[in-house]
């Protein structure tokens, strides 16, 4: 019998004998060794078997009987032989398995590759140091302040009622603190209406192209998929279907993902009249709807709801960043009570102290002000990549740029698939992180596409990167050999 070295000897020695006895070594009935004999060989004092005994005897697992030792009271049945390998046991539901098939972890789509000089990933935040130092301040002072009980699982009142006057000042939304729902980011918000609004085959529709995510969490909760192409005006609402209409309609109207496509004020009233006319649910994705450079941020598709259809969802994780993990939805009252109680049986609630420092940051005006330094400095590092581009393009690039987001859709013309991934490769080799734009698509065109992030570049990194870029572009695809 063989010691771990992790923790106090006695503990070590109760795990020790457990296992021989688990394992069958030490069958029910058979004497355990003397106290003393077992502490010699172990090279521990008596007292510490002795305690490791007790301590087996208050589980169950040995008996003592006076005068006689102590015996193995566990009756272990023949231990079987193992018809898989640790980890791959087969999932127990429906659910499970559809997860275990859709979801790697280890594979995500757009995770950074490691080891690059200069990365243009989507989705890595924007760093501002005085957004730092003034998080800490508005955290600390939430940890001594926050009531230490569980709190609502709607959310704090506090933050709810900060959400509710953001928006109406920034995207022409107007609700009452009860119709919002604080929840753990944009994913969560999903994972809640797929599970609110959809049973097992019920129709789902979304975009094409679209966030990948969202496709992923309909399919795992058992949704029929419906994609629903989309053009430069945005969805294309005339071909969502008369029959079995979709019970849920995924969009991100105001800066497309990943297209950058803004949905017309045409489409989205004929969306919004689709949804009354169906009964149909409109899950609104505003997860940018800050960063807008060609003027004001557009009014959300909410603010034109009138029969209560479109389940508005916001995040603060590209405004700050994705480590915080908040985010909020805004409901129609017919759904208020429904995701609630999903919230609630999901996880309780969001935790409290990060809502109130949240809402602390929005009330004093932190926030509002990180958001116009930070639409600054993006729209610095935007105008760069594009004019760097340009340059570099020599008309070999198609670039879709909206005027907002943190990101731009970059085609190399006349190009396949397999040009940009040999493009995609060349550059990783000579360290410049450059990613596809083909996994956001359920049925990939044969172009070769890039999704160029800009955020977590400074404007010097992206020069830098972008000579690396125009240099591997040169060499795959010289100039004027389309």
């Amino acid at each position: 019998m063989i010691l771990d070295g992790h923790g106090p000897l006695h503990a070590q020695v109760t795990r020790a004998l457990k296992a021989t006895i688990l394992e069958g070594r030490l069958a029910h009935g058979s004497r355990l060794p003397a106290t003393r004999w077992l502490a010699t060989e172990l090279g521990v004092s008596r007292n510490t078997v002795l305690v490791a005994y007790e301590q087996l005897r208050a589980e169950g697992f040995v008996e003592a009987k006076v005068g006689a030792g102590s015996f193995v009271a566990l009756r272990m049945a023949p231990p079987a032989e193992p018809d898989s390998a640790p980890g791959n046991a087969a999932p127990q539901s429906a659910y499970a398995r559809r997860a275990r098939q859709l979801h790697d972890p280890e594979r995500l789509v757009g995770r950074d590759i490691p080891g690059m000089r200069y990365s243009f990933q989507y989705g890595v935040p924007l760093v501002n140091p005085a957004l730092t130092g003034a998080w800490a301040r508005a955290l600390a002072h939430a940890a001594r302040y926050t009531r230490p009980h569980y709190p609502p699982a709607q959310g704090l009142p506090d933050l709810r009622g900060a959400v509710c006057d953001y928006l109406a000042r920034r995207r022409g939304v107007y609700a009452a603190p009860e119709d919002v729902l604080i929840v753990a980011g944009t994913q969560q918000a999903l994972a809640l209406a797929a599970r609110v609004l959809l049973d097992e085959g019920d129709p789902a529709a979304f975009e094409e192209p679209h966030y990948n995510a969202i496709r992923t969490v309909l399919r795992v909760h058992g949704a029929r998929l419906v994609p629903v192409p989309v053009d430069a005006q945005g969805l294309r609402c005339e071909l969502l279907p008369e029959q079995a209409p979709p019970r849920l309609i995924c969009v991100t109207p105001s800066h497309q993902f990943p297209t950058g496509a803004v949905m017309s004020l045409e489409r989205r009233m004929a969306l919004l009249e689709y949804a009354r006319r169906h009964g149909s649910w409109i899950l609104e994705d505003d997860y940018d709807g800050e960063f807008r450079y060609d003027g004001r941020p557009l009014a959300a598709l909410r603010s034109l709801d009138g029969a209560g259809r479109v389940i508005y969802v916001g995040t603060f994780s590209k405004a700050l960043y994705p480590a915080l993990r908040l985010g909020y939805m805004v409901l129609p009252p017919a759904l208020r009570r429904d995701f609630v109680s999903a919230k609630w049986l999901a996880d309780f609630a969001t935790p409290a102290i990060d809502q109130a420092a949240l809402a602390a940051f929005i009330a004093d005006g932190g926030f509002e002000r990180h958001l116009r330094r930070s639409a600054l400095a993006l729209r610095a590092r935007r105008a760069v990549l594009l004019r760097l581009l340009r340059e570099c393009g020599g008309g070999r690039l198609r670039i879709a740029d909206s005027g907002a987001g943190m990101h731009l859709p970059v085609w190399i013309a006349g190009r396949g698939r397999a040009d940009g991934d040999a493009l995609i490769a060349l550059a990783g080799r000579r360290g410049l992180g450059l990613y596809p734009i083909a996994p956001y698509y359920l049925d990939p065109p044969d172009r070769a596409g890039l999704l160029m992030g800009y955020a977590g570049l400074s404007v010097t990194e992206i020069e830098q990167g972008m000579r690396l870029f125009a240099a591997c572009l040169d060499e795959l695809f010289p100039r004027g050999s389309a």
